[in-house]
């Protein structure tokens, strides 16, 4: 995986958990005598997340230029993913029957990692592009593509990628988790709680949510720009 196919280590080693996981199974239930994986070394994950996110202005940037798309879809999509960090699996794979209300807050629905549905409310910028999605149809999926079927993940991709250059938002790679992460950065940044964050983005462990906070703290107290400003008479 890591020198045929160039998988990141994080994905290599999740890939391997499932694999120990399913033949310490099968010796629970006595298939198997011991495990052929007991032994197998996993790469090292480093603490900080290769993913670096949006910035605020890049993410609101990427907000007016959906807003202002001919496709009613895309403000949703963004709106989903950047400002309720959902997984994208997550956003296509809702139905307009998971729009609710629960206690005066207007929810969705949302089935993520392991089936576990989880109640996220909407603020009010987010429930109008929801509205916008919807139109005026009472069933079907949330998101549609261009042929009227419900959206997966290679769509919402590609509309990111045209909604970033739309936006003038120039990065190397564009993708869907690059607004999940932006999501709990910006939260970071506003002063919102780790542990809360934790609980909003539904992080299992709490280091997965601190492997986003290192990454963005690293650039902000680089010491070059310590460095840069010492010597800032001559330069």
């Amino acid at each position: 995986m890591q020198e045929a196919q160039h998988y990141r280590p994080s994905t290599v080693s999740r890939r391997l958990s499932t694999v120990t996981m399913f033949y310490r199974t099968c010796v629970i239930d006595a298939v198997l005598e011991h495990s052929p994986a007991d032994y197998v070394r996993r790469p090292h994950v480093p603490p900080e997340s290769p993913t670096l996110g949006l910035s605020h202005l890049q993410l609101e940037a990427l907000l007016s230029a959906a807003r202002d798309s001919a496709n009613r879809y895309d403000f949703a999509l963004v709106c989903l993913l950047g400002l309720l960090g959902l997984r994208v699996f997550e956003a296509c794979g809702l139905s307009l029957s998971d729009i609710g209300e629960e206690h005066g807050h207007r929810v969705l629905r949302v089935v993520g990692k392991g089936d576990k549905t989880v109640l996220v409310p909407m603020p009010p910028a987010v429930s109008r592009a929801v509205d916008r999605a919807c139109g005026e149809r009472q069933t079907g999926a949330l998101l549609l593509n261009r042929d009227g079927r419900r959206m997966d993940r290679h769509a919402a991709t590609r509309r990111l990628r045209h909604l970033a250059k739309a936006a003038g938002v120039r990065l190397p790679r564009m993708h869907p988790h690059m607004l999940r992460h932006t999501y709990v950065t910006t939260m970071l940044d506003a002063g919102v709680d780790l542990r809360d964050v934790q609980i909003a983005a539904r992080h299992a462990d709490p280091r997965t949510t601190m492997r986003y906070d290192r990454a963005r703290k690293n650039l902000d107290r680089h010491p070059n720009y310590i460095l840069a400003a010492y010597m800032a008479s001559g330069t």
